[in-house]
């Protein structure tokens, strides 16, 4: 089946990319970059660089600008899905959704509406297992993106390995955080992956920062 994947450039979205290639052609990544910081639908941080991601994974990548308002952003998924089924002839979409009863039931009905597939390879996955899964693919990320107590800036740009991994997760009791931050908690950037043929380089970044929330930029990178 031929298949577009919702892509964010983090974790969640790349691993059910993965997923979804084992059993599937990926036609094409559709990318939405939200004018507003943030956004009810869509991963912000860094998003501006899944072009070099996809670039990474040779995939074909379709991007568009969205308002970032709520409601109205989807229907500008909407048009970027009618572009994919115009130029690819999809037959389904990935998405990343893991949890979020908000962002799956509004994909889901815009893929009714458009006679799509949905698939959701992650669904209620454990987050700890998700976590997991992310070291024993071999999948290379940083945090790029937190809201929430107790993260301060040290986290910006953090790798999310084994160490990092066992941090969240003893924080997961104490603060109730979600250790994927499935609630808005983390956003995560990939750099290396089964997938990709190159790997991304970061040369130059920026943190921004204030009262427990925060955002990596990154200014300059490049494929090695």
């Amino acid at each position: 089946m031929k298949l577009a994947v919702l892509f964010s450039g983090g974790k969640d979205s790349y691993l059910a990319l993965q997923y979804a290639s084992v059993d599937h052609k990926i036609s094409c990544l559709l990318t939405l970059e939200s004018e507003k910081e943030d956004s009810w639908m869509f991963h912000t941080p860094a998003i501006e660089w899944t072009k070099l991601q996809a670039k990474a994974m040779e995939i074909d990548h379709l991007t568009s600008k969205t308002s970032g308002v709520k409601e109205e952003e989807l229907g500008d998924l909407r048009s970027i899905i009618e572009s994919a089924i115009s130029k690819y002839s999809i037959e389904g979409i990935v998405t990343g959704a893991l949890a979020s009863v908000y962002q799956s039931t509004r994909i889901q009905k815009i893929c009714n509406d458009l006679g799509l597939w949905c698939f959701n390879p992650l669904w209620q996955m454990p987050q700890n297992q998700l976590l997991q899964e992310l070291l024993s693919n071999n999948i290379e990320s940083i945090i790029t993106g937190i809201a929430a107590e107790p993260f301060d800036d040290n986290w910006l740009g953090r790798p999310i390995d084994s160490e990092c991994i066992d941090d969240l997760i003893s924080l997961e009791s104490k603060y109730r955080i979600n250790p994927a931050g499935e609630g808005g908690e983390l956003e995560s950037f990939v750099l290396s992956a089964p997938l990709f043929h190159k790997s991304i380089r970061i040369v130059e970044s920026n943190k921004h920062y204030s009262n427990f929330s925060g955002r990596l930029e990154i200014k300059e990178a490049f494929l090695a």
